[in-house]
């Protein structure tokens, strides 16, 4: 037999010229050059349009005879120069076409320096608004005057006039003029209150609202549609959301007054309270009529909310639709089902964006817990991996399958935060989380949770989580209305956010770091907080109301005196990140705290957030638990993880990568957690740090712990069996701290406490001195013998 040759096929080459191009572009002598070229080409035009205005009669026999070379142009710029100028300015807008050159010496301007044009949008529209309504401007007041107004500018006030008349023109013109100033200079009606004070609020009120309803401030939101399949496969379009901003509005400058009145003005009423609560109700009506509301937000008036345009949008964010990977699951579902002789009457699939739910109805008379247990076999049938099935779904009366795309999209924070359930929410601390199953953006109300806990394996999404929390309140709210206390026991998670320590961030007095990373500090802050607590109860009590809400708008009505101590209450959301690290390191002394606020700290407006990577029964206690009804888990490690955290399996189920289940009651819902990176949480906070702040942090009552205290006099028979050994490591290390005794000798905090208290009282470390660790008054080992040595004699 002959032998067959082998054909061995050549390497093709690979082309390299779509890279090439590809290449040319993004190259930065390419932006320079470009950036050149528009910037010569706007001077060029400038100097031709104004050479125009001088010589546009000697040069208008020139604009049939390009080519002849007998006729020599007037304009400073020659032939061409002549025919541009008479192409934009006399066939185009007039005078007003200056404004076209000089948005593109700007635009040249931007590139050559590499500044994004993107921020040069709203000048360029600006700029072409002002061009037409310029130009039609001139056509309508000075329409002897051809040349100023162009041929558009001319021929549109020409056909207005026939159809809405001069009268009509005018009115359009100056309509139109107002609108723009208005919405370009954020014009209120406070600012013309300031300007005529006689004017009456309401009035001024009413007309704003008028303009507002009729649509000439606004921007669109897109709301993300819900891609239901149903096998037959029915799909929604995915609607990209737009990009909003949210809107500042200016609050009127109310300087602080105090108000005089005479004592004979004042009747008092001992025998009937209710004429003297009357009277208090006369007079802040009158303060509020003559001053308006108290504002919080006065001091940084000016403050810009954060813009989307600092996030990121991301190149896989829509959900493709795979026909071929829904009918392959389905039958494979339907064959599984089968083989243990289980019959389904029909199936619909719910495209989400990493996971795709199957409903199924099974037939009459099978058993939901047949199906339930063979959750391991229709895995194994799909090879995949996140299974889940829900036996029944609550309300539907289907049975879910829930299993993972092939290929995920991803859920930007950019796109949850700019879908309007986000920025129509009148929520008073709004999260969005992420999206549903059904692509629906999740946004809950912190407010009425009241407290998070967090659980999640080491690198599944939960920091992520953490920041889409912190961001959504960031976007949402001014820094006048919520406060941060954040406890970073890794001391990486969360260092970005000391950008916007004087905005929003909260923490003790006294103290460098207001991002809380020592043991000690945790212990005190919380403890802090728990005085707060008391203090804003005691300030309810004080103005009859039950919560901060209730309170703050009495406040801001000017019914409750700062003089009696009131003042107004922003929100604390208190933020722990590594709660397993501070149990093992405290134990009773942070649950304690943590476990006061978490019952009775709902009402004055103090909220709790409280994350950890190990979700023990010795963490998560019972007591923690019954106090933080909604629980967020991201994919833990083992079922046992998961009924610690949601008391019912299935975060052992899902994927990661901010796959994640929430439960706020007895209901579980799955969503994809919005990603936010680095970068994105790097430019937030720089653009917030660089807006004028307050002069400090919010302080926060002083706390003075057990170590704070003055030296004591401790008996040395009474001392910790562990004391020398304690010493010898004190100096050697040059670092008086309880931390350090708890880590090398592997004792609990009260323990270590106590030591430090007798080393302070034999003088081998100084007095306690806030955040930073104890001087060590003994500088070596032998200094340290001869003073024990001492004692004992």
């Amino acid at each position: 037999m002959a032998k067959k040759k082998k054909t061995i096929s050549k390497p093709k080459r690979v082309k390299k010229k779509d890279n090439r191009v590809a290449a040319f572009f993004k190259s930065k002598q390419t932006h320079l050059v470009f950036g050149v070229f528009i910037f010569t080409s706007a001077i060029f035009l400038i100097i031709s349009f104004y050479s125009f205005l001088l010589h546009w009669k000697e040069d208008q026999s020139l604009l049939h005879n390009f080519t002849d070379k007998n006729y020599e142009a007037k304009n400073l710029l020659g032939k061409l120069g002549a025919n541009l100028s008479d192409f934009f300015v006399f066939d185009g807008f007039g005078v007003a076409t200056f404004i076209f050159p000089f948005l593109l010496f700007l635009t040249g301007l931007y590139i050559i320096i590499n500044i994004p044009i993107k921020k040069l949008n709203k000048t360029w529209f600006n700029g072409i608004l002002l061009m037409i309504w310029t130009s039609i401007g001139f056509a309508f007041f000075k329409p002897e005057l051809p040349l100023f107004a162009g041929k558009i500018g001319y021929e549109v006030n020409d056909f207005s006039q026939i159809y809405i008349g001069k009268t009509g023109v005018f009115l359009f013109l100056i309509t139109t003029l107002l609108i723009f100033i208005i919405s370009k200079f954020r014009i209120t009606p406070e600012k013309i209150k300031g300007v005529f004070p006689k004017l009456k609020d309401k009035n001024l009120k009413n007309i704003v609202d008028d303009i507002t309803d009729e649509g000439f401030i606004t921007e669109a939101i897109h709301e993300n549609s819900t891609p239901e399949v149903e096998l037959t496969v029915e799909t929604n379009t995915i609607v990209e959301p737009i990009e909003t901003a949210n809107k500042i509005i200016e609050k009127p400058v109310i300087e602080n007054t105090k108000v005089n009145i005479p004592e004979d003005e004042i009747e008092i009423i001992v025998e009937n309270p209710i004429h003297e609560e009357h009277t208090v109700e006369n007079l802040s009506n009158n303060l509020v009529e003559d001053f308006g509301e108290f504002d919080p937000k006065l001091e940084l008036s000016n403050y810009k909310f954060p813009k989307l345009s600092l996030l990121r949008d991301y190149n896989n964010e829509n959900i493709n639709i795979n026909k071929d990977e829904l009918e392959s699951n389905k039958n494979r579902i339907v064959e599984t089902l089968n083989n243990y002789k289980i019959g389904i009457t029909s199936i619909k699939a719910t495209i989400g964006p990493t996971v795709t739910l199957y409903e199924i109805v099974p037939n009459a008379g099978v058993r939901i817990s047949k199906i339930k247990n063979l959750e391991d076999d229709i895995a194994l049938s799909l090879a995949a991996l996140g299974i889940r099935i829900i036996a029944p779904i609550p309300g539907k009366g289907t049975i879910g399958i829930e299993v993972p795309n092939k290929n995920p999209s991803v859920v930007s924070m950019k796109s949850v935060l700019s879908s309007q359930k986000f920025q129509n929410s009148d929520m008073d601390l709004p999260i969005a989380l992420g999206k549903t199953i059904s692509n629906e953006t999740f946004v809950v109300d912190l407010a009425k949770m009241p407290h998070m806990l967090m659980a999640g394996a080491t690198g599944q999404g939960k920091s992520v989580g953490l920041n889409a929390v912190l961001a959504s309140l960031l976007y949402k709210k001014h820094p006048a209305e919520i406060k941060f206390v954040l406890i970073d026991p890794k001391k990486v998670e969360l260092t970005l956010f000391n950008k916007i320590e004087r905005h929003y961030l909260a923490k003790l007095p006294d103290t460098e770091e207001a991002i809380i990373t020592d043991t000690t500090m945790v212990i005190n802050t919380l403890n802090s907080l728990c005085i707060e607590m008391d203090n804003r109860y005691d300030l309810l009590k004080n103005a009859y109301v039950r919560n901060i809400k209730e309170y703050n708008v009495k406040f801001k009505a000017r019914k409750l005196n700062p003089e009696n101590g009131h003042k107004y209450l922003p929100y604390i959301v208190l933020v722990i990140d590594e709660f397993a690290d501070l149990i093992m390191t405290a134990g009773k002394e942070i649950e304690t705290p943590i476990a006061r606020l978490a019952q009775l700290a709902r009402a004055i407006g103090i909220h709790l957030i409280v994350a950890t990577q190990r979700p023990s029964v010795n963490v998560i206690t019972g007591i923690i638990k019954a106090n933080f009804p909604a629980r967020v888990a991201f994919r833990v490690t083992s079922k046992i993880d998961s009924r610690t955290i949601l008391d019912s399996q299935g975060a052992d189920q899902l994927i990661g990568k901010g796959d994640m289940l929430i439960s706020t009651g007895n209901e579980l819902t799955r969503l994809q957690c919005a990603f936010i990176d680095t970068p994105e949480v790097d430019n937030l906070t720089d653009f917030i740090g660089s807006q004028r702040a307050y002069a400090t942090a919010h302080l926060l009552p002083e706390y003075v712990g057990e170590e704070s205290g003055t030296s004591v006099e401790v008996d040395i028979a009474d001392r910790d069996k562990l004391f020398e050994e304690a010493a010898h490591l004190v100096v050697n290390a040059q670092q008086g701290s309880a931390s350090l005794l708890q880590r090398k000798l592997k004792l609990g905090y009260n323990r270590a406490g106590r030591i430090i208290d007798q080393l302070e009282a034999a003088n081998i470390v100084g007095p306690f001195e806030g955040s930073k660790a104890r001087q060590v008054l003994v500088l070596d080992v032998l200094a340290l013998k001869q003073l024990l040595d001492n004692e004992k004699l």
